[in-house]
């Protein structure tokens, strides 16, 4: 086998994760309206595929859902959906939460990397979110990720 060869997983797929969006979706469709959550009435998702690492496949080809919640793309007013590309980017590359890396670890930081955070990774499974106060954004990508684990855990006891 070469080392960068990706094996298939059985249990995580797109379908997984779109579980997971439903399940939080009066959570997203809410952040996305709420004006205590954030001003630009967008919420922006991008989970990324624990299986695909820097190591064996590019950051787009690591990307398992990415979708936009509240304002359609022509109204918002700020690139919402390349914020959370680039918070996924960063703790997809670091493995680490994206504020971790900010406050805790900057050594991690590369030039091009963003000065956002916003984007968790718990279990290797990262959740990116863009759209509200950073603080949202983490709790938000947080609460996906919590689903996807769980949905994992129920999907890997049934195979």
């Amino acid at each position: 086998m070469e080392r960068n060869q990706i094996l298939p997983n059985p249990i995580i797929d797109a379908g997984i994760a779109e579980q997971a969006i439903e399940l939080a979706r009066p959570l997203l469709e809410r952040a996305a309206k709420d004006s205590t959550l954030g001003q630009s009435g967008v919420f922006y998702v991008i989970i990324m595929n624990p299986a695909h690492t820097p190591q064996n496949s590019s950051f787009d080809e690591a990307i398992l859902f990415e979708r936009g919640f509240g304002k359609p793309r022509e109204e918002w007013d700020a690139d919402y959906a390349g914020f959370a590309r680039a918070k996924a980017k960063l703790s997809w590359r670091t493995r680490y939460d994206s504020h971790i890396v900010q406050t805790v670890m900057p050594q991690l930081l590369h030039a091009e990397d963003t000065r956002l955070w916003g984007s968790v990774c718990m279990d290797d499974i990262v959740v990116s979110a863009s759209g509200a106060e950073a603080a949202y954004d983490e709790a938000i990508s947080g609460t996906i990720a919590l689903l996807m684990r769980a949905l994992i855990k129920l999907r890997s006891q049934n195979k």
